[in-house]
């Protein structure tokens, strides 16, 4: 009995001890409100059901031609490059939490907007206040992040806030494709109440976290500044190229499949694959890429989402298509570890808001750029926009590799 009595606490603990040591090197050590941050991000992207079906509520529920729809549409993307660049800027001048919410806030009565519009100029004007603030949050939550998480700490932090994104809309693509068919208006209300929810949540529970300006008085802080910064803009240019090639996925590639003879359903199959390996895998690998040099991470994973487009050209089935997904998820979950981060590290404490804006741009712009210039691609052959893809992709990683030294060489100089 002596011998049980002894081992028997241990024998209980070792499982709780073997979660803990697993669980501390990737979601230990961050602060209360950055899980009020993370928490309420999942909870906005659990209700992300407008953007993906927008397109069809156009066409469908609005009657809009295919021609007119691919203006709004337009329209909607052009405004949330604007809406970046504001977004930024009020983030850095008003502060992150103020941003933030009014963001979210608008966002929620710009989503009821254009779910009630009714003719072509209220359509018009509503996608315009949409496009404009419903990412006008995002380099006011990044550079949340940046303030409140120790650099070494940070590519964990985004990392996880990236697959709170991916876990919440997954969810809601699956809910949302659902809830569609009886009538789109229930996806307005539920993105728009997710997203005032987000903004009340910050509000309530999140202090401002945007360092104290006057230890940065005499300093420049405008995007003039940003954009002097010629590391930074490089940078943000291999951004576009690659968000570029990743955005065929959401545009051309179901095209593409079409063609081939696989419809929606199996696309609905493919694109999946995706979400299942995001929410599955970069929980285990986050913290390990997160101790490498980032700016080589970043080359190594956008070569890779090159290569798996480049892929397509040779795809004819539906298992060929999937595991040329899971081929190239595993390169945008390796970017997606380290490249706020990245941004992070590159901007001054009183510039954060812009710099997360003008890298928010990129991807604004990629998303916006990726069917104009896909569906002119396809239009030749999908050989020709799938090896254009495969070549986009390592020419950013090639780039990204070649400014990996004076990346290095400004960390260097920050440090002292």
């Amino acid at each position: 009995m002596t011998a049980l009595d002894d081992t028997s606490p241990t024998t209980a603990t070792e499982p709780s001890s073997r979660v803990a040591a697993f669980l501390q090197p990737r979601v230990g050590g961050f602060p209360r409100s950055f899980w009020t941050l993370w928490a309420g991000t999942l909870l906005n992207r659990l209700g992300t059901m407008v953007e993906p079906f927008l397109g069809l509520y156009l066409t469908t529920a609005r009657g809009l031609s295919l021609g007119e729809a691919g203006i709004v549409m337009a329209i909607f993307g052009t405004g949330s490059i604007v809406g970046q660049l504001i977004g930024g800027s009020m983030a850095d001048r008003i502060g992150r939490r103020a941003t933030l919410s009014f963001s979210m806030v608008a966002t929620g009565l710009s989503m009821l907007a254009l779910g009630y519009a009714q003719s072509v100029p209220a359509v018009v004007a509503a996608a315009v206040a949409l496009g404009l603030t419903i990412d006008m949050y995002r380099p006011a939550s990044d550079a949340m992040v940046a303030d409140l998480i120790s650099p070494a700490e940070r590519p964990r932090a985004y990392g996880l806030l990236f697959w709170a994104i991916n876990l919440g809309f997954t969810f809601s693509m699956v809910l949302g494709g659902t809830l569609a068919r009886q009538g789109y208006l229930t996806l307005f209300w539920i993105d728009a109440v997710t997203c005032v929810l987000f903004g009340v949540l910050v509000w309530r529970a999140l202090p401002e976290t945007r360092p104290d300006k006057s230890k940065d008085d005499g300093e420049p802080g405008g995007f003039k500044d940003v954009l002097r910064d010629r590391l930074m803009v490089a940078c943000t240019l291999t951004m576009l190229a690659y968000t570029f090639v990743l955005m065929q996925c959401m545009t051309t590639m179901p095209l593409a499949m079409k063609e081939q003879g696989l419809g929606p359903a199996s696309y609905g199959v493919v694109i999946a694959v995706n979400g299942i390996v995001i929410v599955t895998v970069q929980p285990l690998v986050g913290a390990w890429l997160s101790r490498m040099n980032h700016s080589l991470v970043l080359s190594v994973g956008m070569a890779v989402v090159g290569v798996g487009f480049g892929m397509f050209a040779f795809a004819t089935s539906l298992w060929a298509y999937a595991t040329i997904v899971l081929i190239w998820t595993i390169g945008e979950i390796t970017v997606a570890a380290v490249a706020k981060a990245l941004v992070a590290d590159l901007a001054p404490p009183h510039l954060r808001g812009r710099y997360g804006g003008l890298w928010g741009m990129a991807w604004s712009a990629g998303f916006l750029l990726a069917p104009l210039g896909g569906t002119r691609l396809l239009e030749i052959g999908a050989p020709a926009l799938w090896l254009t893809c495969g070549a986009l992709g390592l020419v950013a990683g090639l780039s990204q590799w070649m400014l990996a030294p004076a990346i290095r060489r400004r960390a260097d100089f920050s440090s002292h």
